[in-house]
C-alpha cells in the first residue's frame, strides 16, 4: 500500500497536469498595446476595448468551446520593439496575434506574425504599406486610409461638382488618402482633378485657393488635421470663395468647431465611428463599454472590438484557430461590424469592406450621407454663400 508521501505526491503530480492541461485549453491571443510613452494615451482606449471583447467572449461561453486569455506587452511606443514582444508572444503560446496601435509598428509586427505562421489581426495600421507585399497572416479588420476619398467622392458627383481640388498634408496618412482619392477620382469620371500637397505649418490657403480658382475646381476636398482644415475655412470665406462641396477630413472632431464657430456649417467630414451610429451590435457595445469603463467608446475602442468579432467569426467558419485553418476562413467570410462590412481582398489582406463615414454638419449636428446604410436617404445640402447665413441658436 503507497504511503502517505506517495499519495501525496501523485496528488501533486495529477494537479499539475490538470493545471497543464487547463492552461492548453485557453484559447491564448496576443497584442502589444503601447502603456507607456507617447502613444499611451490614445492606446489606453485600443486596450479597454480588447479587454471588454475578452470579457464578452468567455461570458458567452469562449470561443469554440475554449477560454479566451488575451496576453498584453508594451512597445513604449517605439515601433520597433513591437515586433520583439511579439516574437515574445509567439514564444509563450500565443496562438492568434491581434496588430498594435499604429502603423509602423504594425509593419514591424507583421514580419514576427509571418516567421512566427501566426495570423495577425491588423486592427489599427491604416497604412496600405502593411499589406503591399501581400503577406500570408496578416489581415486588416479597420478602414484603410485608401478607403477615405470613396465615400467623399460619391457625394461630389451627387452635390453636382465636376472638377476637383484635392489637397493633402505632407504627412504620410494625408499623402495617401489623397494621392487615392486622385487615383480614384478618373474612374469616376471627373473631367479635371488637381492635387496640392502642402506643408503642416502653413496657416493661409490663399496660394492654393488661386490654383484652385485657376482650374475652375467647384469641390475642395482636404485630407489634414483639425486646425489645417479651420483655416482653410478662414481663407476660403474671406475670399468669398463658394465650392458646390467643402471637405475637410478632420473637420467632424470637435475642436474644429471651436475655431471656425459657425462657419462650420455645411462643411463634410469623415468619421470612422461614432457611438450612435446604426451598425453592427454598436448599442450593446456602446452599454457595454459605458459599464466597464464608464466612458463612451471612441473609434480605436470600436477597432480593437472589430478585431475581436472578425477572429470569433473566423475561428467559427474554420472550426479552429490553426493559423493556415484561420487564414483561408478570413478571406472568405463577410461579417457585419461596428466599422462596417468586414470584407479583405484574399491576396493581400487588405480591408476593402469597410469606408469610413462621410457627415455633414447641418444646424449645428453631424449627420451621416455615406455609406447609404447610415444616410438613411439623405442627401448632401448645398453649401451656402458665406453672406446671409442663418445664426443656429
Amino acid at each position: 500500500m503507497p504511503s502517505m508521501t506517495g499519495w501525496i505526491t501523485s496528488f501533486v503530480v495529477l494537479w499539475a497536469c490538470l493545471g497543464v492541461a487547463t492552461a492548453q485549453d485557453a484559447i491564448v491571443v496576443g497584442a502589444v498595446v503601447s502603456e507607456s510613452g507617447a502613444h499611451a494615451g490614445a492606446a489606453a482606449e485600443y486596450r479597454q476595448g480588447l479587454l471588454l471583447w475578452q470579457d464578452d467572449t468567455n461570458a458567452a461561453g469562449g470561443l469554440l468551446g475554449r477560454r479566451v486569455e488575451l496576453r498584453l506587452k508594451d512597445d513604449g511606443s517605439e515601433a520597433v520593439r513591437a515586433g520583439p514582444a511579439y516574437a515574445e508572444l509567439i514564444e509563450g503560446g500565443a496562438q492568434v496575434l491581434i496588430g498594435p496601435y499604429g502603423s509602423a509598428a504594425t509593419l514591424t509586427a507583421s514580419s514576427e506574425a509571418e516567421r512566427g505562421r501566426r495570423v495577425l489581426l491588423n486592427a489599427a495600421g491604416p497604412s496600405s504599406l502593411v499589406h503591399k507585399r501581400a503577406p500570408r497572416y496578416v489581415v486588416q479588420t479597420s478602414p484603410p486610409y485608401v478607403a477615405y476619398g470613396e465615400g467623399v467622392l460619391e457625394l461630389a458627383r451627387k452635390s453636382g461638382a465636376e472638377s476637383l481640388y484635392i489637397l493633402g498634408r505632407d504627412d504620410a496618412a494625408s499623402r495617401e488618402m489623397a494621392e487615392a482619392a486622385l487615383a480614384l477620382s478618373s474612374d469616376l469620371g471627373f473631367r479635371q482633378v488637381k492635387l496640392a500637397v502642402y506643408s503642416g505649418t502653413t496657416n493661409d490657403f490663399l496660394e492654393q485657393l488661386y490654383e484652385a480658382m485657376r482650374v475652375q475646381a467647384d469641390a475642395w476636398i482636404a485630407f489634414g488635421e483639425v486646425r489645417d482644415g479651420a483655416d482653410m475655412v478662414k481663407t476660403l470665406k474671406r475670399h468669398g470663395f463658394v465650392p458646390k462641396m467643402l471637405y475637410a477630413r478632420a473637420s467632424a472632431e470637435p475642436g474644429f468647431v471651436q475655431l471656425v464657430g459657425q462657419d462650420a456649417e455645411h462643411v463634410l467630414g469623415s468619421k470612422e465611428y461614432d457611438p450612435r451610429f446604426d451598425r453592427g451590435d454598436n448599442a450593446r457595445f456602446v452599454k457595454a463599454y459605458r459599464a466597464k469603463w464608464s466612458a463612451a467608446p471612441g473609434a480605436l475602442a470600436a477597432a480593437a472590438y472589430t478585431a475581436g468579432t472578425v477572429l470569433a467569426a473566423a475561428a467559427v467558419a474554420a472550426g479552429s484557430v490553426e493559423a493556415d485553418k484561420l487564414r483561408a476562413a478570413l478571406a472568405k467570410i463577410e461579417v457585419d461590424t461596428l466599422l462596417g462590412r468586414y470584407r479583405i481582398d484574399p491576396a493581400t489582406g487588405l480591408q476593402v469592406g469597410m469606408q469610413p463615414a462621410v457627415v455633414q454638419r447641418i444646424d449645428g449636428r453631424l449627420q451621416p450621407l455615406y455609406p447609404d446604410a447610415l444616410a438613411g436617404g439623405r442627401e448632401p445640402a448645398p453649401f451656402a454663400p458665406w453672406a446671409g447665413r442663418k445664426i443656429i441658436r
